[in-house]
């Protein structure tokens, strides 16, 4: 593994019952970096990060993350891992019955011993990161989408992770709020020195965060590249992603035949 590598996928291959989701992958990505992973509906990229999550275990190959490869990991040891990772899902998953503030300090009450006092100075020290200061005493329902995102984000990063896991950060929000969500995430990278892997489908969230690109496609990597590489690549399946065409595939009838009567 390389120093400066604090990601990296090894021929990554993974199903669902019989169906094969991703073929082969293999991804590096480096200290420091935003990596995105975009690719089509279906193909893959949710997958692969529920791998690089370490909630699904592979039909084969390895992820590695900081150096340690979280598929042959034990419960426990994974459990330990996961204090240097941060995820924010994408529909904020915050618990409907605590505040804001107690939303934030969950995973300091269940993986440190601090007391009260430190835990919500703390708190109230990330909510301002996202500028949410003064809103920790309000619940998710009193919340804007755009405001539980960074309310999501904040738990994200409430233990200072050194990898930042974020799960389609614009889905759902006007073009402002989504804009202002890209400029947290480069401010958080260069004010913690996070890695972030970011999963998102919105090209121009993509373009504008994004230190490499990966795309995906059917469970296969098209390209993993710098934003330049992927606007100038000329492969038709990723110039149908940025040109937001759709995919016609030809279907051969005796295949198509044999799926409807299912022979």
């Amino acid at each position: 593994m390389d120093a400066d590598c604090v990601i990296e996928v090894e021929n990554l291959v993974a199903h669902y019952g019989a169906r094969q989701i991703l073929h082969g992958v293999n991804l590096r990505v480096a200290q420091g970096e935003i990596n995105v992973i975009m690719g089509g509906s279906g193909s893959g990229k949710s997958t692969l990060l529920r791998h690089l999550l370490g909630l699904k275990r592979p039909t084969s190959g390895s992820v590695r993350l900081l150096g340690k490869d979280i598929t042959k990991m034990a419960a426990r040891e994974l459990h330990v891992l996961r204090r240097n990772m941060g995820v924010a899902f994408q529909g904020g998953a915050l618990l409907s019955s605590l505040t804001v503030g107690e939303n934030v300090q969950l995973p300091l009450r269940e993986h440190t011993r601090l007391d009260d006092r430190t835990i919500e100075i703390m708190t109230r020290l990330k909510l301002e990161i996202v500028s949410l200061g003064g809103y920790e005493h309000l619940h998710p329902s009193q919340l804007s989408g755009g405001m539980i995102k960074r309310a999501a984000l904040a738990r994200a990063i409430v233990m200072d992770p050194k990898l930042l896991f974020f799960d389609e950060p614009s889905a759902g929000l006007d073009p402002v709020v989504s804009a202002e969500l890209d400029d947290l995430i480069l401010k958080l990278r260069a004010s913690m020195g996070m890695t972030i892997v970011v999963v998102t489908h919105e090209l121009e969230s993509a373009f504008k965060i994004a230190d490499r690109i990966t795309v995906l496609d059917h469970g296969h990597i098209l390209l993993s590249g710098t934003v330049a590489e992927v606007r100038e690549s000329k492969e038709a399946r990723i110039e149908a992603l940025l040109n937001r065409r759709s995919r016609q595939t030809e279907v051969d009838p005796d295949d198509y035949l044999r799926r409807l009567t299912g022979g």
